[in-house]
């Protein structure tokens, strides 16, 4: 249905001071402090997980020499959604206008919707990341005690006992990381790089960060987390994160999270030759998810 006079009836009327409530600022673009983006061209992507080769044994004398093999292990799909939304004003509307060419009114909230929806779907994947509803390419949640490998054994990305954020979580957090294997049990080199938070957690995130000495003790200990230039890209906050006590670790795994852009947003207009109306339109394709879990490490809080 189209937006008419009668919607608009103080934007007709002269002696109006402010039209308001579509210019507040947007949080923007938040997305590509968690994703590593690509280009799609195609209607889905798909990554598979490798299994290298174990730990190699050692060959007696005059013996055979031992063989291994590798295999695919599981595969992570990236399906693309389309978002679009639009709005049509009628041809009266925008003559008796006396402010604003409301097209361009609207169109600036119309780039604010599609935004907000980006980062929504964005910074669900970190909300769902606990869940056992949504699964990646080994079968568990993001955020997981138990991701199978290849060995046999399971390896988690998130504390038994779920934890605030604090002194203690965040440096067995980061020696967790520094424990990360492979999918046949060989130690990998991944290291944290960046702290994502909620905005609840931003105080407590800077005095973490920040401080030259440990917080929250009377002891004179330094800050071994600064000191040791642990997490280099330092913390960030993202406002769509809906549990106001989690919180995540960012490492430098490969190919972890990602976002496919399919199609970069379009905007578009038409008019109706009977009855005057005109159309406005915005479409996007993109996806988000993840292949390697070892890419993120997080807890939900206590």
């Amino acid at each position: 249905m189209a937006i008419n006079r009668a919607q608009l009836v103080k934007e007709l009327e002269p002696g109006l001071n402010a039209l308001f409530g579509l210019e507040y600022s947007r949080y923007e673009q938040q997305h590509t402090e968690i994703f590593d983006s690509e280009s799609s061209d195609r209607a889905f992507e798909e990554e598979v997980m490798l299994s290298g080769f174990g730990q190699a044994p050692t060959k007696g004398e005059g013996a055979g020499v031992t063989y291994d093999s590798a295999a695919e292990v599981w595969t992570a799909r990236y399906s693309h959604e389309t978002v679009a939304l639009a709005f049509s004003l009628t041809e009266e509307a925008i003559e008796d206008n006396l402010y604003d060419k409301l097209s361009s009114r609207y169109t600036k909230a119309l780039a604010r919707s599609m935004n907000y929806t980006k980062q929504v779907k964005g910074a669900n994947v970190l909300n769902n990341g606990f869940s056992a509803s949504y699964t990646g390419g080994d079968g568990v949640a993001l955020l997981s005690t138990s991701h199978p490998t290849t060995s046999g054994g399971n390896v988690a990305n998130t504390p038994a006992t779920a934890a605030d954020l604090n002194e203690t979580s965040l440096e067995a957090a980061l020696i967790a990381i520094g424990n990360f294997v492979d999918e046949r049990g060989l130690k990998v080199n991944v290291q944290g790089r960046k702290l994502i938070i909620p905005s609840n957690l931003g105080f407590v995130a800077e005095r973490l960060m920040a401080s030259n000495l440990r917080t929250a003790t009377a002891d004179n200990d330094i800050n071994a987390i600064r000191s040791r230039g642990m997490l280099p890209e330092g913390y960030v906050i993202n406002n769509y994160l809906t549990d106001v006590d989690a919180w995540f670790i960012k490492t430098d795994a490969p190919n972890g999270l990602k976002h496919f852009q399919r199609a970069a947003m379009k905007t578009g207009m038409e008019g109706d030759f009977e009855t005057g109306n005109v159309r406005y339109k915005a479409r996007e394709r993109y996806s988000f998810g993840w292949s390697d879990w070892r890419a993120i490490y997080g807890s939900e809080g206590a």
